[in-house]
């Protein structure tokens, strides 16, 4: 395991159990918790916490301040965002035709498929037990109900419930589904903020604070 040059050991806190890779990046503040699995290459931001028994597949990217709850599942190229919710045991996947073996029934091998990601923006959040079927983009701010499967892209601060999920509203940054007030225009009940939804894509108008 590295850290960014000049810091220190005690900056990341790693369970004796936690299993971080030599080769994998973890930087200040984060905190990895019991039989987590961090591999090579992977990179993780600031302030981060994986939780018990996660999993960081190689080369995946996690932002600052990103949460893996227990159990949580994050396969490679995966990009996850500033800020990013991972509930426990989610899924993000990365084989679109999964086989264990080839056609002419030879066990696979890493060249015989290609792994494509998913794509978590700034924000979002991935509700327990949810699967996000690679490859998708999860938009900013967006909200995935617990046990919902993800098949297509989701716009930012999108409200997605069910299998396939399916969006049924809007949220903010606070998580809360907005309140309509006519005209495609939204508000948060908590912050005040205002949002305007145009073709099937909403556009925060003011910021919370």
């Amino acid at each position: 395991m590295t850290n960014d040059p000049g810091t220190q050991p005690g900056d990341v806190q790693i369970a004796p159990t936690a299993d971080v890779d030599e080769r994998a990046t973890v930087r200040p503040g984060t905190r990895v918790w019991h039989l987590a699995q961090v591999r090579e290459g992977a990179s993780v931001g600031q302030n981060c916490i994986i939780g018990r028994g996660a999993y960081v597949g190689p080369g995946v990217r996690l932002g600052d301040n990103v949460k893996l709850q227990n159990y949580a599942l994050v396969y490679e190229p995966a990009q996850l965002a500033d800020g990013v919710f991972v509930g426990p045991a989610a899924v993000l996947t990365n084989d679109e035709y999964p086989r264990s073996v080839t056609p002419d029934g030879r066990l696979k091998s890493g060249d015989d498929w290609t792994a494509v990601g998913v794509v978590v923006g700034e924000g979002a959040a991935i509700g327990a037990r949810a699967v996000c079927v690679a490859p998708v983009t999860i938009g900013r701010w967006a909200l995935i109900a617990a046990g919902a499967v993800v098949t297509r892209d989701v716009p930012d601060f999108a409200l997605m419930v069910g299998v396939p999920a399916r969006r049924v509203g809007w949220v903010g940054r606070t998580g809360e589904p907005l309140v309509a007030k006519g005209d495609g225009q939204y508000v948060c009940p908590r912050t005040g903020a205002e949002y305007r939804e145009d073709a099937g894509r909403l556009t925060e108008l003011t910021r919370p604070g």
